[in-house]
């Protein structure tokens, strides 16, 4: 094999290297030092929002963002099933019970079982929102914005607010994606909830290496968020905490990247949408598979292209035979996710009304989808996928 298009690999074309240079010749390489800030007010910047607490993932973002909702032991989160499972386990951190609802043709959470569930299966006591069969109080929801596609949040932020709930985004995948239209037009991904969490893992649109970032409506919240994420110091010198604190912050050298990334990423988001019209293009007379479109009224950020194959037109092969047979032609593509309600640490757990998720688990396939994919690299990894499926 002579050729090798991965799926998603990070892009250094910057100052990345002139950064962590600096950092590394200043001697700020931990929890401390001015490129954490830097980007933290970048990203605020870039957001439009108050203030931005950068952390050590985006799973860790989540984390915080549930303890600052107080989700504790015995409360339910609704989360969706058709996601990475890091959006689910920070809450059975919390010693809380997740309830899974089904995505919508968006692959984002369905608003309409949402609205259902809440009112068929839960009842409102004194302002909060109660299960019926259990008597558990259910807290929040957390909304993940799939691929970089931004879910239905007029939809979800009017049930949260008749229901009681927070509303935590996980914006993990949709840095950049904002609304056009709407009630929520200019407002970005992580931005229009109670609580947003960002990541920047090496596939992501930017990277730190590992890291992400949590921000919040109120300034205050996300500088109690940056206190729990140092081990909730109250008086550094004297080593006294008040609270149960984490090791959540961010590195100097991890910002150092983050902020030579945030440069670029108007570039970044710029060949994300020239790859994705030339894959449409290609693939508009394809009977077997069709590429998933965005949101209207909004700006994705494009970040993943996914392909919606028609198995039952693929005859004799699986999903697994199709990934398999384009890695032997030098084409990296994933399958989605597990259904996480399916899981085995999740198969007790209550999942609501499930019918387009396991539909879409099982025909919709992940394509290369780097910035620095080339026209000639997206023909051929087209033309590998059409010779494969037929």
């Amino acid at each position: 094999m002579s050729r090798f298009i991965p799926l998603s690999i990070p892009n250094f074309e910057g100052n990345e290297k002139k950064y962590v240079d600096e950092a590394l010749e200043q001697g700020w390489v931990s929890t401390g030092g001015a490129y954490i800030t830097k980007l933290e007010e970048n990203l605020a910047d870039f957001l439009h929002t108050g203030a931005v607490a950068a952390c050590q993932s985006g799973t860790s973002a989540l984390h915080l963002s549930l303890i600052e909702c107080k989700v504790e032991p015995g409360d339910m989160v609704i989360v969706p099933t058709l996601t990475f499972i890091a959006a689910v386990n920070p809450v059975r951190y919390q010693f809380a019970e997740p309830v899974f609802m089904d995505c919508d043709d968006s692959l984002c959470m369905d608003p309409q079982k949402l609205r259902c569930f809440c009112e068929e299966e839960c009842v409102c006591q004194d302002n909060k929102l109660i299960h019926k069969k259990t008597g558990k109080h259910v807290k929040a929801v957390i909304v993940v914005h799939v691929f970089g596609n931004l879910a239905d949040m007029e939809a979800i932020m009017d049930i949260a607010q008749e229901f009681h709930l927070k509303v935590i985004e996980d914006a993990t995948e949709a840095l950049g994606s904002h609304y056009t239209t709407g009630r929520f037009a200019g407002k970005y991904a992580g931005t229009i909830g109670d609580f947003g969490a960002y990541s920047f893992n090496g596939n992501k649109i930017i990277t730190t290496g590992g890291g992400g970032a949590v921000t919040a409506k109120d300034t205050k919240t996300v500088e109690h968020l940056k206190y729990l994420s140092t081990q909730a110091k109250d008086d550094p010198h004297f080593y006294v905490h008040n609270e149960i604190g984490y090791n959540y912050r961010m590195t100097n050298l991890q910002a150092a990247l983050g902020v030579a990334q945030m440069e670029e990423l108007p570039e970044f988001i710029r060949r994300k949408h020239r790859n994705y019209e030339q894959y449409q293009q290609l693939f508009s007379d394809y009977t077997i598979g069709k590429l998933l479109e965005f949101r209207e009224g909004t700006v994705s950020n494009q970040w993943f292209y996914s392909l919606k194959l028609q198995i039952e037109k693929i005859h004799g092969k699986t999903m697994r035979d199709i990934i398999t047979g384009l890695q032997e032609c030098g084409v990296q593509t994933r399958a989605i996710w597990g259904l996480i309600h399916e899981q085995i640490p999740y198969c007790d757990a209550i999942s609501y009304k499930m019918e387009k998720a396991p539909y879409y688990s099982k025909c919709i396939l992940n394509i290369p989808s780097s910035t620095q994919l080339t026209a000639n690299d997206i023909c051929y990894v087209v033309e590998q996928i059409k010779k494969t499926c037929n």
